[in-house]
């Protein structure tokens, strides 16, 4: 089953560097195995920067917890706080697109 990691970080770094920094790691989760996609984004009002994560399943989801790039992600970013939610895939909304339309995943 497909599975869903929800990360957010609160960080003291300012935009600028915490963006720096994004982009010189990103390249390293295009190799994750099972990591179907990432969604980065930021919260105007207060800063924080999260990263969605679409995994294939649970399984690579947690493989990809034990790697030293995920146990990284707090110093990297210099986290303050670190939020993280794992949800299970329910449904899409457009099956025929995102990270799940090969998926053969069941929609409602």
């Amino acid at each position: 089953m497909p599975a869903i990691l929800f990360v957010r970080i609160t960080s003291g770094l300012d935009a600028q560097e915490f963006e720096r920094r994004l982009l010189e790691r990103r390249p390293r989760f295009r190799d994750v195995p099972g990591l179907l996609q990432k969604v980065y984004g930021r919260d105007s009002a207060t800063g924080d920067v999260c990263g969605i994560y679409f995994f294939e399943s649970q399984e690579a989801l947690d493989a990809f917890r034990e790697t030293e790039l995920a146990r990284t992600i707090p110093a990297a970013y210099e986290a303050v706080e670190v939020r993280r939610e794992v949800y299970e895939m329910l449904y899409s909304l457009r099956p025929d697109r995102g990270p799940f339309a090969e998926s053969g995943h069941p929609t409602a």
